[in-house]
């Protein structure tokens, strides 16, 4: 299955050691070769750079790492493909405009593709390409567009509530780990993912870490297997989702397959 790598930040910094760990990953130490993608808040914009080719041998990733960049928000996604063909289109993350504020979605698991359609239809969004994956992000836009504001942002909470319902819709549809950037604050649901060989997705989904670097300094990452050796990486249970805002967690939320019970933290 495709892996996933996010970064939550309370002063941006420099990725590029946990970055170069992941792209590894990408058909060097494992066999995710369909394709990479990175993106990044910059201000109140993105930077979105992705390719159908694998992340180790990638020209791309070469020149991020020898020019590097910060951000106080990464997502980034390397790729093996179930659904969709080689191309850049299908690649994650992917990135939309709602109220304002670019949001950006990567997605590690197979779903069933005519319940996803039939389950959660589309009205305002489409996808360029033809993934579970981004149709997923354009059902979740979707159900945020109610929640827009124009200057503002709603509530964590009320984000939050709709994440978690969105979450449950597609954990009953297949493994279901997926990252989501809204401007503020980053989503993270751990699911089931395959370990490979063949064997049946099974948790964890994602781990999760949390760096304390100096006074005025904290970050989370979060990734589909521990991306280091160090201490502190824990494994998120199934089903759990946790935001996170400033490189600090703020909520954790329990998700039922029917129903979410929220715990603010």
């Amino acid at each position: 299955m495709c892996e996933l790598f996010a970064m939550s930040s309370r002063v941006p910094t420099d990725a590029r050691a946990s970055l170069a760990a992941f792209a590894r990953h990408g058909g060097l130490e494992a066999h995710h070769k369909d394709g990479w993608g990175i993106a990044y808040y910059a201000d109140e914009d993105v930077r979105l750079v992705k390719e159908a080719e694998p992340a180790s041998y990638s020209k791309c990733m070469r020149f991020l790492d020898e020019h590097p960049f910060t951000s106080g928000v990464v997502l980034s996604h390397i790729r093996r493909a179930t659904q969709g063909r080689m191309a850049m289109k299908n690649c994650q993350p992917f990135a939309r405009e709602l109220g304002g504020r670019m949001h950006v979605f990567a997605h590690n698991g197979d779903l069933r593709f005519e319940a996803l359609r039939a389950g959660l239809p589309l009205r305002h969004f489409e996808p360029v390409g033809d993934t579970d994956s981004e149709y997923a992000f354009c059902a979740l836009l979707e159900r945020m567009r109610p929640l827009r504001r124009h200057g503002g942002i709603a509530p964590l909470h009320e984000r939050l509530a709709v994440v978690a319902r969105f979450a449950a819709s597609l954990r009953a549809l297949g493994p279901a780990n997926f990252l989501y950037a809204d401007g503020d604050a980053l989503f993270m649901h751990a699911h089931r993912r395959s370990p490979g060989g063949g064997a049946a997705p099974r948790p964890p989904g994602l781990h999760l870490l949390q760096r304390r670097c100096a006074p005025d300094q904290s970050v989370v990452l979060a990734a589909s297997v521990p991306l280091t050796e160090e201490r502190g990486w824990q494994a998120l249970q199934e089903g759990e989702l946790v935001a996170a805002q400033a490189g600090a967690i703020v909520a954790r939320v329990r998700v039922a397959p029917a129903k979410a019970e929220l715990a603010v933290a």
